[in-house]
């Protein structure tokens, strides 16, 4: 299989510009401490918590982009089916990875907590600043890029099982039968990667229309 990392920068970073830019990293920053501290090295329970908060983005943004087009009749450019597509690609990243970590009681709490604090946080972000929000999301992503190469290197290390992709995974990404683990990790590392560019590059379209 092709490594998508091939044709994608996963080094890539925004330099913040402003103000905005640097509370959105801080925050995001932040968040990665959590995530540390509570998951360590165990990648595959980190996504699946992670993944919950990713799917929220998008269709958060989906919708109030819908009701901004509706109030001023005019066209979105295309940008509510992108995000509510960004969230499709973000929930079927967390029904992967559920298949492969198996959550505990306790990280399906986690799940309920975290969604419910993040939309709320994201919907009044995206309702006030949506170029924050973007940004915000962008950074986020990044560390998914960062988050998802440490979980490759543990798999070719063999401290992580490189177990068999499950079917869900092989039908979205149409990967072959005899796809594994790492495979998979692969393709979800390159949509993560797509999500950071996207998205902070509606967050400059935004700075550039303001």
């Amino acid at each position: 299989m092709k490594d998508p990392s091939q044709t994608t920068d996963l080094t890539l970073h925004h330099s913040p510009r402003d103000m905005t830019d640097r509370i959105a990293l801080r925050f995001v920053r932040f968040m990665r401490l959590f995530a540390d501290g509570f998951f360590a090295k165990r990648y595959g329970h980190r996504a699946v918590v992670l993944e919950t908060i990713a799917a929220v983005p998008g269709m958060v943004g989906g919708l109030l982009q819908h009701l901004k087009a509706l109030r001023r009749i005019r066209d979105d450019q295309g940008w509510i089916r992108e995000l509510l597509d960004e969230a499709e690609n973000e929930r079927m990243h967390l029904m992967t990875f559920i298949q492969i970590a198996q959550p505990s009681r306790l990280e399906r709490l986690l799940i309920m907590v975290g969604q419910l604090v993040f939309y709320n946080f994201y919907f009044w972000l995206y309702l006030f600043a949506p170029r924050a929000a973007h940004r915000v999301v962008g950074y986020l992503e990044e560390e998914a890029v960062v988050s998802y190469t440490q979980y490759l290197a543990e798999i070719d290390a063999g401290r992580v099982e490189n177990l068999p992709a499950p079917q869900i995974a092989r039908d979205y990404w149409k990967l072959p039968d005899a796809a594994t683990l790492r495979d998979v990790v692969i393709v979800i590392r390159a949509d993560e990667a797509g999500h950071r560019d996207r998205n902070h590059q509606m967050a400059d379209d935004l700075t550039t229309a303001a």
